[in-house]
């Protein structure tokens, strides 16, 4: 009872103190923890006792509450009897407290305690944890807290998650109140193959998958299949079995379409107006077998939205893609993200168990400025306000990209506190992770930031070479950068230069677009071009530096830097040919799509070749046949025509079903010179391959040549699209000689 008192003591003496200069020093305090301490209060108890000695030099000794003497003076970690009367904290939260000698860190559930400990040394003591690897500690040997301290924080989500390199460093998730979705979820993600996999049940049990076109196809399950429900439940006995920790459980539809079309299921998706239907019916019926689970779904693509009779159960959670969005404004108000916030709403009215997948990176090109930082803290107080309780934003993974330290900083602060004075964190970050060089690198990223042109997450460099990386545009970020690299020394020049990476990604990869024109990569020689000789040495250094920096891949399943340099050899080591087409005038009889232009008609007589990036330097045409006709400009003697499709079935681009090539002396009458059937694509492969048709005419006199290339009629069912997927066509340099 004595004890009780002095608690209610304590707490009523706190909240009647006004703010004082007085400080609790806390150098010959001992570390008290609960007599039967958790896992997490021995782990916070040893990470404060590690920094206290790397901070200040002292080593303060570990006790239990049944060895602690009253006279002592102490720091009171976890659930102790001394700190019960301060109350319960909601999910993860936690308590830093203090009165005139003693402190007490109390947390909630889960490592809330480990998070107290961590927040005590970064706002109390001045340490710093901007990036993976050791953390900053500063060299005063002050280690003091304000009396009267009441500092009390729970988080609003639930789940909070930020997907870069510094996020892979066990530390740095604790440091910063983050989860890692291997330590949450026992199945993760695009799951149905992972329960159900094609491999072990397709050949026996076709029925279990998806019926496409009229046919049994392994692109989805077929959810209305009670096979399908008795092996899921199978799985995830045995499964929750194995792992009992986990917290939840993903059954969710693979990446792609092909989606069931077969009578129940398509009769439960009418009846709910959505696709989603049939999968939180049978995501329901899951979860009521294990009342104690928690399990997740995927809204995503065709099933994003909602239902309009069933609601997810009490135990079912729904994460929503943002994937459709553009990113140079906010969720909140860009037109693009119209469906997004609808979709978001009408779960809301369904269910308060709301999860999003967001998007903070390009991922067909990670190192390419993305500057969205401004739109970090809009994005997530919008979802907060609209019942959203867990957030995975999801970066370049654990290879480095476009200014990831701070990007994963920023949101790691914002996802614990979406209110937090961003400008306060952006300065302390620059100036911490940058040193010297900090007012220039905060310069650099507020120039970007200045940016209102679209940010696409599967944009790339060339298409943005138009508006805020131009030549112009990226000469102006270089000049900043080359002030900060001046400012710099030591360890924080790296930095720099690794921040660098991305302009000079840029410009090589629009070098390989101009091409012939400035700021390409050939320059002229005689009657053609060769390599620009400082290319090959520049495209080394920046490979260098790529690895230096921790880059693996420069796009999302994407080249090595190793094989990005394989890439640029096999361009370097290629001459230049002079066709009879070169800069020759192309007319089109169906456009190029808008979102992937290249050079328009030029792009097939520019004298370039195409990689396999069909982004650039390809004639991408959606939908539609290729049909262009070039004219030489004069009558000419033609002996052959080559041309290069792109098949690249991830990103539903195929070859044409015919190609067929034509000439004219008028440009009115026609005559076919050759047709070639390409190979079938009835077969599941997901290979890309650029592939080269020749056609040998017998000395032809032509002015004009005409080459078309006869589109697929649909995407192939084993790749699983959409019902309004159509398939392109990506042709490239025509040649003629």
């Amino acid at each position: 009872m004595f004890r009780m008192m002095q608690s209610l003591l304590f707490i009523l003496t706190m909240l009647s103190c006004q703010s004082t200069v007085s400080r609790i020093d806390l150098k010959k305090h001992v570390i008290v923890l609960p007599v039967e301490a958790t896992k997490n209060e021995l782990h916070a108890g040893s990470v404060l006792q590690d920094y206290v000695q790397r901070i200040a030099g002292v080593t303060l000794p570990v006790i239990k509450e049944n060895g602690y003497q009253k006279n002592q003076a102490a720091i009171f970690v976890g659930n102790t009897e001394h700190s019960a009367a301060l109350g319960k904290l909601k999910g993860e939260g936690f308590l830093i407290a203090a009165d005139t000698r003693d402190v007490y860190i109390k947390g909630g559930s889960g490592k809330g305690v480990v998070y107290g400990v961590y927040t005590l040394i970064e706002k109390y003591f001045g340490a710093r944890k901007y990036a993976e690897g050791p953390a900053w500690v500063p060299g005063t040997k002050e280690l003091s807290v304000p009396q009267h301290l009441m500092d009390r924080q729970e988080p609003l989500l639930v789940y909070r998650e930020t997907y870069y390199p510094a996020a892979f460093d066990n530390e740095y998730l604790e440091w910063h109140k983050l989860h890692r979705f291997e330590d949450l979820w026992g199945v993760w993600g695009h799951s149905f193959f992972k329960i159900v996999p094609p491999k072990t049940y397709f050949s026996a049990h076709p029925e279990y998958y998806a019926l496409v076109d009229g046919k049994r196809q392994a692109t989805q399950l077929c959810l209305s299949n009670e096979g399908v429900f008795n092996v899921t439940v199978d799985y995830l006995r045995k499964a929750i079995a194995d792992n009992p920790d986990a917290l939840y459980w993903s059954v969710a539809a693979e990446d792609g379409g092909g989606f069931c079309t077969c009578d129940l299921c398509s009769k439960v998706n009418k009846e709910e107006g959505s696709a989603s239907g049939s999968l939180i019916r049978f995501i329901n019926r899951v979860a009521a077998k294990f009342p104690d689970q928690h399990f997740t779904t995927l809204a995503y693509t065709y099933t994003a939205k909602a239902p309009q009779q069933t609601k997810p159960a009490s135990n079912v959670y729904i994460m929503l893609s943002s994937i459709d969005a553009y990113r140079q404004e906010p969720l909140s108000t860009i037109p693009s993200a119209a469906e997004f916030r609808k979709n978001l709403e009408s779960w809301g009215a369904l269910t308060d168990h709301l999860f999003v997948w967001d998007y903070t990176t390009q991922f067909t090109n990670y190192l390419a400025p993305f500057p969205d930082y401004n739109n970090l803290q809009p994005n997530l107080q919008y979802m907060t306000a609209h019942k959203v309780q867990g957030v995975f934003s999801q970066g370049s993974g654990d290879t480095y990209g476009d200014m990831g330290p701070y990007n994963a900083y920023l949101q790691a602060k914002l996802l614990w506190d979406p209110a937090a004075d961003v400008a306060v964190l952006t300065k302390d970050f620059f100036k911490g992770y940058y040193g010297n060089a900090g007012t220039a690198m905060l310069e650099y990223i507020n120039a970007l930031g200045e940016n209102k042109a679209q940010l696409d997450i599967y944009g790339n460099p060339v298409a943005s070479a138009k508006n805020y990386l131009s030549p112009a545009a990226v000469d102006k970020y270089s000049t900043i950068l080359d002030k900060a690299e001046a400012a710099a020394s030591g360890e924080y020049v790296k930095r720099v230069y690794n921040a660098r990476l991305g302009l000079e990604y840029c410009v090589l990869q629009q070098s390989r677009f101009y091409g012939t024109d400035k700021y390409g990569f050939l320059q002229p020689s005689g009657d053609g071009f060769v390599v620009n000789p400082r290319w090959p040495e520049r495209v080394k250094k920046f490979v260098a530096q790529c690895k230096e920096a921790g880059v693996k891949e420069l796009s999302e399943g994407g080249a090595s830097p190793d094989a990005y340099q394989q890439e640029w050899d096999t361009i370097f080591s290629k001459k230049w040919v002079n066709s009879l087409a070169y800069n020759a005038k192309v007319s089109l009889v169906n456009p190029p799509s808008d979102e992937y232009p290249a050079k328009r008609e030029r792009t097939l007589t520019d004298g370039l070749l195409g990689t396999k990036d069909f982004s650039i330097n390809w004639l991408f045409i959606y939908g539609k046949d290729l049909v262009a006709t070039i004219d030489l400009g004069a009558e000419k003697t033609v002996n052959k025509v080559q041309v290069n499709f792109l098949h690249d079935p991830r990103h539903y681009i195929f070859n044409p079903a015919m190609i067929t090539v034509e000439t004219s002396a008028d440009g009115v009458n026609f005559t076919t010179a050759g047709t070639q059937q390409t190979p079938s694509i009835a077969d599941e492969d997901y290979t890309t391959r650029i592939n080269t048709f020749q056609f040998s005419l017998p000395a032809v006199r032509a002015r004009y040549v005409r080459v078309r290339g006869q589109c697929q009629a649909a995407v192939p069912g084993w790749r699983g699209a959409p019902p309004t997927k159509r398939p392109s066509v990506c042709a490239d340099e025509v040649y003629v000689f």
